[in-house]
């Protein structure tokens, strides 16, 4: 992540993090406009409040007057009303917008983390990342709308006030202004203190994220280990280190806010000890001392407002930095100058001086050379971390080759985008990923358009009709997150489900039916093969039933791969 800066200036990344931000209010610039136009009205109101305050006093109670009383009174009355209507409003309005952008930044990060290549995610706690797109965006959010609106009215609100003071008594409106400078050095003094502490717990915090993302889904795991203790003084000693952070945050933040609201109060004191005494010495009336203390209070909140801008720019660095870390993360492929796959592909895939390695020490693939001719049917086989999953993952884009081309029907892939090439391909992995949703969605999943009937009927072909018998409402009922009520078959034929939904250039079976009886893998390795029968199948299998009467079969070894025959393979 980049490191915060305590220059009063941003640096070039953090300019462009705000430019990023501020794109989004630029996109609703007349809902921005409609609730400025709202709060300066809202703002005229509240300041009328107490000038007619001082003309009740003055012109109605100190003389007399039953008639300026009512008058005063009533108008006091109707701006109350008005005022109160104009800010529900106008609240409702803010919270909407705030909502626009909110979810508008947590989508534009999402989208671009969905372009990442799978390294990245190696690398990464998902927790932290969950962490960085939860709390970090809603509290850009929070500043780009919430205290950029609660300032901009603060400033009316404080111009308003001070221009009301000095209309009512210059000489007693000095003493707020001789104060506010020495706000501004102080805070300008404590502002790296504050950003250093305000990161320490954020990181916290993200550690704790990462703690329940790991754990929880792993919880059978741990029971079976007898590690719950072990497990639970982890979690205390983060909670122990993230309280430990953050009341030292707040001490600092404290000591932040309590000197300039100590000189406030002074202030405040100050005004009424001079203002009463002109008021007794006859020179400064009692309803315009009133109206000035109520001035007085109206312009503190909002300079305290604009102190505490201070507060929630340390805030917004922190996080703006966390979530420009994912959003500098660069892309798999740079799609400015890529192509779309032709909507016809016969499924030739060759393999062209591939070279690929994850470390230096690590030699996945040298100078690998490989033809597999549209419609084959290929078994892929090799020794356990020999690199069949880096093979497919090569295949689906998810890792680009250190050298070498992989080509479908003479394309480089590395010349298309990549979404477009996914889109051909159809993969049942040996572990399916299980939604929190219905069995139907489950299936269609990446096929939404697909009808009732084709869902269907994919599940029957793949051995889902006991599990959907089962169920109590059928394919509509709702699947535990990951799966965790289903068996391992169940799971699987799910997977295969999902394949035969789609029309591929390219079908990936990964273990396809490991977790299945013998008499329901023969039946669903019959219907692949005669369902798919003109399609290019790739299917890496421990068990030789997935891969008979393969056209070939691959065998992986140290940086290498050769085809055998079927007799090699079973021999």
């Amino acid at each position: 992540m980049s490191k915060s800066h305590t220059l009063s200036s941003p640096s070039p990344t953090r300019r462009a993090a705000l430019t990023w931000l501020y794109s989004f209010l630029a996109r609703y610039k007349r809902d921005v406009i409609f609730l400025a136009l709202f709060s300066l009205i809202t703002t005229a109101l509240v300041v009328c409040v107490p000038y007619i305050s001082k003309q009740i006093i003055d012109k109605g109670l100190l003389q007399k007057d039953f008639d300026a009383l009512l008058l005063y009174s009533c108008g006091l009355f109707f701006v109350g009303i008005l005022s109160t209507l104009l800010s529900g409003y106008n609240r409702i309005k803010h919270t909407k917008l705030s909502g626009k952008i909110l979810f508008a930044l947590r989508e534009d990060v999402f989208q671009h983390l969905q372009k990442l290549p799978s390294t990245f995610y190696h690398q990464q706690r998902v927790g932290d990342i969950s962490s960085r797109m939860d709390r970090d965006i809603a509290e850009i959010q929070r500043f780009a709308v919430d205290t950029l609106f609660s300032t901009f009215s603060a400033i009316l609100g404080l111009t308003a006030a001070t221009a009301m003071m000095i209309h009512l008594h210059w000489q007693l409106s000095l003493i707020l202004l001789i104060l506010i400078p020495f706000q501004l050095f102080y805070l300008f003094k404590m502002r790296p203190k504050v950003e250093r502490k305000n990161i320490k717990v954020r990181e916290s915090a993200a550690d704790i994220s990462s703690f329940f993302a790991e754990k929880i889904p792993v919880i059978k795991f741990i029971q079976s280990a007898g590690a719950e203790k072990q497990e639970l003084d982890k979690l205390s000693h983060l909670n122990h280190s993230f309280l430990g952070k953050l009341i030292s945050l707040q001490i600092t933040e404290f000591w932040t806010s309590a000197i300039p609201s100590t000189l406030v109060s002074l202030s405040r004191a100050a005004i009424f000890l001079i203002g009463g005494y002109w008021v007794i010495d006859g020179s400064f009336s009692l309803g315009s001392l009133i109206a000035f203390t109520a001035y007085v209070a109206m312009a503190i909140g909002p300079l305290q407002s604009l102190l505490g801008l201070y507060l929630a720019w340390q805030r917004l660095t922190v996080s703006l930095d966390r979530v420009s870390y994912l959003r500098q993360q660069p892309l798999a492929q740079n799609e400015a100058h890529l192509e779309e796959l032709p909507e016809q592909l016969a499924g030739n895939i060759t393999l062209k001086a591939l070279c690929f390695s994850h470390t230096l020490e690590t030699e996945i693939f040298n100078n690998v050379n490989l033809h597999i001719p549209a419609g084959s049917k290929v078994g892929i086989v090799g020794q356990t971390g020999i690199g069949k999953s880096t093979l497919l993952d090569l295949l689906q884009c998810h890792l680009l080759p250190s050298s070498g081309s992989i080509e479908i029907d003479g394309i480089n892939l590395a010349n298309i985008n990549v979404q477009s090439w996914r889109k051909r391909i159809a993969i049942a992995p040996q572990d399916p990923v299980i939604f929190r949703d219905s069995l139907a969605n489950n299936i269609r999943y990446g096929q939404p358009q697909a009808s009732e009937k084709d869902v269907y009927n994919a599940a029957i072909s793949a051995g889902l009709a006991e599990l959907i018998f089962k169920l109590p409402t059928g394919l509509k009922t709702i699947i535990s997150e990951r799966g965790t009520a289903l068996s391992g078959g169940e799971k699987q034929r799910i997977g295969l489900a999902r394949v035969l939904l789609r029309d591929p250039v390219l079908l990936i079976l990964d273990e396809p039916t490991s977790a299945t009886d013998k008499v329901t893998e023969n039946k669903i390795i019959e219907q692949i093969d005669q369902l798919f029968a003109n399609t290019t199948r790739l299917i890496v299998s421990h068990s030789g039933k997935p891969i008979a009467n393969a056209d070939m079969i691959i065998q992986l070894t140290q940086s290498s791969l050769k085809i055998i025959s079927a007799e090699e393979y079973h021999g």
